[in-house]
């Protein structure tokens, strides 16, 4: 299920976190380093490696000297991530244009969800992965209980590398949230070791978001939790989970009215909305909620629901027509069949987005 546990979800309503952003004074943005790493999710070692061998990109200067780079820059350095993420060394695409890694890490997208509806039931196709990701598990729970932020940091971004975006949220990030929560409640670990998996998985996920989300991705989707609804952490796998399919992610946060989701969902021409809810279950003012959340939305835009109190309000889920979904391999395959869908209709003469019902309208 992916809105996970909400014992470790220690902050409540959290806004999001951005970098200094410097105006350049010739226009436009320029960055510095830390907020290319965030929404990279290279090291600055790393950045710092491929800009003296490669050139992968030349960023300006500051006055004090620091490197500061331009959007164009970060979403360079995005595409290049991820085609070394595919497996390619960084010398086999430095010299690439933008439009040709572009074009590149899309195949690799579409090639590697061929290959995972193929692996599907194939024998041995987890006993080939689930040791690995294993191992990794496994050092992070050491971490944790040492206290080891730094070291809980540095196993998830190895095994950021080293596994498949997939394999990476269900075989380590998923049994950790699980294992973090089923040992917090039986008294085997404390708060304190809850709030630093906590603060370690959140920039996690925040990269993985940023770094695999890309403005030139053709389908939108936009992920919160509604009004009363204050755990993230399922919120922030399903965002990460989209962005890894390809999807662009606008990951709006917790606790938010039906109105200000669907303002988001028409800014963004989001084809989907997907909200995690945790507790309580079976709560009317949540149903009361989702069923204004369907009013407001444009007609043509999926409603996506999962998490731990998905379930109990089946009924009203089905009696508007959101997509119930109960663990991210299901949330893979809706998003599958809704980027299929667009394209048909994309492809069918005379189609087009159906307008945006008049509250939704009104607010954008």
């Amino acid at each position: 299920m992916y809105c996970l546990i909400q014992n470790l979800d220690t902050t409540g309503s959290r806004a999001p976190i951005y970098g200094m952003t410097i105006r350049a004074r010739a226009g436009g943005h320029r960055h510095p380093m830390r907020v290319v790493t965030r929404r990279t999710g290279l090291s600055a070692d790393l950045l710092r490696a491929w800009e003296r061998r490669y050139e992968v990109v030349k960023p300006s200067r500051s006055e004090g000297g620091r490197r500061l780079y331009s959007d164009a820059d970060i979403e360079r350095l995005r595409l290049l991530y991820r085609a070394t993420l595919a497996g390619r060394s960084i010398g086999q695409v430095a010299e690439l244009s933008t439009e040709a890694l572009t074009a590149l890490v899309r195949h690799d997208a579409e090639a590697d969800a061929e290959a995972e509806l193929g692996n599907q039931g194939a024998p041995g196709s987890e006993l080939m992965t689930s040791p690995q990701a294993a191992r990794y598990l496994t050092d992070c729970m050491r971490c944790v209980e040492r206290l080891d932020a730094p070291g809980l940091d540095a196993t998830l971004r190895r095994a950021a590398v080293a596994l498949p975006a997939a394999w990476l949220l269900d075989g380590v990030v998923v049994p950790l949230l699980e294992r973090l929560g089923t040992r917090w409640r039986e008294g085997t670990l404390r708060p304190v070791h809850g709030h630093l998996a906590s603060a370690v998985l959140r920039r996690l996920l925040e990269r993985v978001i940023e770094s695999a989300s890309s403005p030139l991705a053709t389908a939108n989707l936009v992920v919160a939790t509604p009004v009363g609804q204050v755990h993230e952490f399922g919120a922030l796998v399903v965002a990460a989970t989209a962005a890894a399919e390809g999807w662009r992610v606008t990951y709006l946060g917790t606790d938010l009215p039906a109105e200000d989701i669907a303002e988001a969902a028409v800014r963004t021409r989001a084809r989907a909305a997907a909200l995690s809810v945790v507790f309580p279950a079976g709560d009317a003012a949540l149903e009361d909620d989702l069923r204004r959340l369907r009013t407001v939305l444009p007609k043509d835009v999926t409603l996506v629901v999962g998490g731990a109190a998905a379930s109990a309000s089946s009924g009203v889920l089905n009696e508007i027509g959101a997509a119930q979904l109960d663990d991210l391999e299901a949330f893979r395959a809706q998003l599958r069949t809704l980027r299929r869908t667009r394209t048909a209709r994309a492809l069918t003469p005379g189609a087009r987005r159906a307008p945006s019902p008049p509250d939704a309208q009104r607010r954008a």
